[in-house]
């Protein structure tokens, strides 16, 4: 398998292109602010070809690219029904007094296509598997993305903004809440094998085992009560 991943833009979100292997179709996750160029040099890097974009939520860091990426290829959008007002109105997504000095510099909208995700669901995309679970407390509509392990390959984890190294994502924007937060990590994180890579919407890889040993949310999570996990996390990203 391939996972091609790289930061980008203002708030360094981390976008993914992933195929079978080079030279075949891809599923490309997040194309945020400024990311347009860099999948396009992978696509070149690896021969690939795109069939879909999939968004583990509406917030503009993580979904500016991708009117300009889904037309460039003629590829649908997937996002939860709960968030995708955002990719045309981020602002309100985000406070407007917070998003209007910054998002008057983007233009806004929906690609041509747009699929509504649902938790539970399995998508079968590019000759891979995607289950998708719907994780709300950064935002409302929050999914993350997990392909099952195979013979030579963990599980690799999707996490969006749900769980970073050693972070939860923000809960104090329009959408979030720490309850759901919580409950989404015990419900979704937890029963996942300690092996399972994890792949966040900001900064570093990390390991499922890894977190659950060392980061003070998912340890309290896993210890039945809030603790650390009801402060404010550190700000990445939206």
């Amino acid at each position: 398998m391939l996972i091609a991943g790289f930061p980008a833009g203002a708030w360094g979100t981390n976008c993914y292109l992933v195929a079978p292997a080079s030279g075949e179709e891809c599923v490309i996750i997040d194309p945020g602010h400024q990311a347009a160029p860099g999948v396009e040099e992978a696509i070149r890097k690896h021969r690939l070809k795109p069939v879909a974009v999939v968004l583990t939520h509406g917030h503009i860091d993580h979904v500016a690219s991708v009117v300009p990426v889904c037309g460039a290829h003629d590829v649908p959008a997937w996002i939860h029904p709960e968030d995708r007002y955002m990719m045309s109105d981020p602002e309100k997504a985000l406070g407007r007094s917070i998003g209007m000095p910054l998002m008057g510099e983007l233009t806004v909208g929906e690609p041509d296509d747009v699929r509504e995700l649902t938790d539970g669901v399995r998508l079968d995309l590019a000759g891979l598997e995607f289950s998708v679970a719907h994780t709300p407390g950064h935002t409302k509509g929050s999914v993350s993305f997990l392909m099952p392990e195979t013979a030579d390959v963990p599980s690799v984890f999707f996490s969006g903004d749900l769980l970073f190294a050693g972070s939860i994502g923000r809960t104090d924007l329009p959408g979030g809440d720490m309850a759901e937060m919580l409950d989404s990590l015990a419900r979704v994180c937890l029963p996942l094998e300690d092996s399972t890579v994890v792949l966040s919407g900001h900064g570093p890889q990390t390991t499922i085992g890894q977190e659950r040993a060392t980061n003070p949310y998912l340890r309290q999570v896993a210890a039945g009560g809030q603790g650390a996990g009801s402060q404010t996390p550190p700000r990445r990203g939206m």
